[in-house]
């Protein structure tokens, strides 16, 4: 069943989301060469107790952490440990919160200091993905549309492979809510998309094939071929004409921006 919320239960998602938002940011501070992932979803799980809200996949079907954390090849869902972060190394960070009973939903993928231009491709790629699959998510289209957009731009254009095992979903209450939003797709198949949809779009692109495992933890995905992944993430409100963005890359690209003037100067 999918629920449709209210002008009010949409306001409350936005400070779900505003909020996984701001731990981004927090977390993109301290993102460098030689900080171990564990460091990362300590800070994240602080900020959120701190800022009066619970970490949404924290106890998640028994998930022990607050981030999922994902290192290069590591698509989703990876789990933070004492291993360091490298110069070059590309991260996913997937983030949740729940506040005021309604979850907030956010992913971002980071740079580690210099990273591979091709890799840094991968990445612009991806979050461009995501903007023309939320370009489409308006009331009149249909689910497919979102999905068409995401693969004509990553798969079609740039030849990157778009994993279809993983997909995004609805967002409220419940994490994971129906209906699922694929990140490939017909246009005008599928659902149609009405006022007060709620849903996670989150492309999952790889630079290589788009074959995925899952490794012994029985959580990390990885790419089949071993080359890196990239993932971005929004949870929008689906409305007239333009879709309303419920988190925001805002604060994260200020913080990775003062990150990097930082390291200039030191």
């Amino acid at each position: 069943m999918i629920y449709y919320k209210t002008p009010e239960e949409i306001e409350l998602l936005r400070e779900s989301n505003l909020l996984v938002s701001r731990t981004h940011a927090e977390v993109a501070k301290i993102i460098r060469p030689g900080i171990p992932t564990v460091r990362l979803d300590q800070l994240a799980e602080t900020f959120i107790r701190d800022m009066g809200a619970v970490p949404g996949f924290k106890g998640y079907n028994d998930f022990p952490y607050t981030l999922c954390i994902s290192v290069n090849e590591e698509v989703v869902h990876g789990m933070p440990s004492h291993r360091v972060l490298k110069e070059g190394d590309v991260i996913s960070i997937d983030c949740g919160v729940i506040k005021n009973e309604f979850y907030g939903d956010s992913a971002y993928t980071y740079c580690v200091g210099e990273v591979d231009k091709e890799v840094m491709k991968l990445l612009s790629v991806t979050k461009e993905s995501l903007y023309k699959g939320i370009e489409k998510a308006i009331v009149g289209n249909r689910m497919g549309d979102v999905s068409f957009a995401i693969q004509e731009h990553a798969g079609r254009k740039h030849r990157y492979g778009i994993v279809q095992e993983l997909v995004g979903h609805g967002v409220g209450k419940a994490l994971h809510e129906s209906p699922e939003v694929p990140n490939y797709g017909k246009k005008g198949s599928g659902i149609k998309l009405k006022k007060g949809l709620v849903i996670a779009i989150e492309p999952m692109i790889n630079m290589g094939r788009r074959h995925v495992e899952q490794l012994s933890d029985g959580w990390t995905i990885v790419t089949k071929d071993r080359k890196p992944s990239a993932h971005f993430e929004h949870t929008i409100a689906v409305q007239e004409g333009q879709a309303d963005v419920l988190s925001t890359f805002e604060y994260t690209e200020a913080a990775i921006k003062s990150n990097i003037e930082l390291s200039e100067v030191i």
